[in-house]
């Protein structure tokens, strides 16, 4: 496993003097286990290996990383860095981490959802270092976390969700916040294959390359076009994604990307950073494929023309809260 960038809050896990990383570098503290998956929250991270072991390092005030948190003599949260990856849940054999602003959701290979931390702003709930099971969820296959709010796909196509609710991002057609799963409307009929929750948005992807958006709508996050901003309290198809075969989707702060099935981008969103990639700041609320512009491999070149014989096809999407990215592959044409 690689992390880089800023490593405040131990959030790289790397020793605490480093600060920055520019350039990928391995974690050594889980350079002897075979990462499977990781997640990456408000300013922690959480990983899982192939036995199912979970691992979490990074800020622990709330109790994200699975660490009783430390307190004032007011009984305020104090910052508590974890600044090596350690075990966590170490009682649940996990199949998959998501992790939140301050919380933390795990599913189990059992098919359960667990989660602890600080699953509403802070001041809304008292926060848990103990791993605690959501009730209400049974053979669940897939989840999704965003900033506080929790999604969950169940093998008979239910999806569920949880946690803040101010712009709608549960689905449930109004802004009462719940801490219990309850069912997102108005996808009945539906056979989800993916979902992705962002800041205060939430999208979800059919097995007919169909995306649904709901929650926030503002800089055009949900894709619903330039002059449709507004937050939308049910799932709505994404009509401007209609003709494409959509294979995964990705949900960011403020922005959201899917990916097609022949290996194109489509990002739409609040475009500052840089973080919709068209390589000037742009703010959409229409879809806009992503020109992938790095050079070719070595070899890849007609020297007679000097044409590209193939080009980069991207195989799978990320957003950040305010950044993307893309593994592409190159496919040469005469494959």
């Amino acid at each position: 496993m690689f992390t880089w960038g800023w490593n405040q809050k131990g959030t790289l896990g790397h020793p605490p003097e480093t600060k920055t990383e520019n350039i990928p570098s391995r974690v050594k503290a889980l350079a002897n286990v075979k990462i499977t998956q990781a997640a990456i929250g408000g300013w922690h991270c959480l990983a899982v290996d192939d036995q199912g072991r979970a691992y979490a390092w990074g800020g622990n005030e709330y109790g994200q990383c699975g660490e009783e948190p430390l307190k004032d003599e007011m009984g305020r949260p104090v910052r508590r860095d974890i600044v090596i990856p350690k075990r966590c849940a170490p009682k649940l054999t996990v199949r998959q981490v998501a992790a939140g602003g301050t919380h933390s959701v795990v599913l189990t290979r059992d098919g359960h959802v667990w989660t602890w931390g600080q699953p509403w702003p802070p001041g809304d709930i008292k926060q848990i270092f103990v791993p605690v099971r959501v009730q209400g969820l049974e053979n669940v296959r897939l989840i999704a976390v965003g900033a506080f709010h929790n999604l969950a796909l169940e093998e008979d196509g239910r999806l569920m969700a949880w946690g803040n609710n101010e712009y709608g991002q549960l689905g449930t057609g109004d802004t009462q916040p719940t801490p219990h799963p309850v069912p997102i409307q108005g996808l009945d009929g539906l056979t989800l294959v993916d979902i992705a929750a962002g800041g205060w948005h939430s999208t979800a992807l059919t097995d007919k390359g169909e995306v649904y958006g709901w929650g926030r709508g503002e800089h055009g996050r949900l894709g619903f076009g330039d002059n449709d901003k507004s937050s939308k309290m049910v799932p709505q198809k994404v009509n401007l994604l209609a003709d494409e075969d959509i294979i995964q989707v990705s949900c960011g702060g403020t922005h959201s990307v899917a990916l097609t099935r022949d290996g194109r981008i489509f990002s739409f969103g609040r475009g500052d950073h840089g973080r919709l990639g068209y390589g000037r700041k742009v703010t959409t609320g229409q879809p806009l494929e992503l020109p992938i512009k790095i050079p070719p491999p070595e070899g890849s070149l007609n020297h007679a023309d000097e044409e590209e014989e193939g080009k980069w096809l991207a195989t799978s999407i990320a957003c950040g809260g305010r950044h993307t990215l893309a593994i592409v592959e190159w496919k040469s044409d005469d494959i």
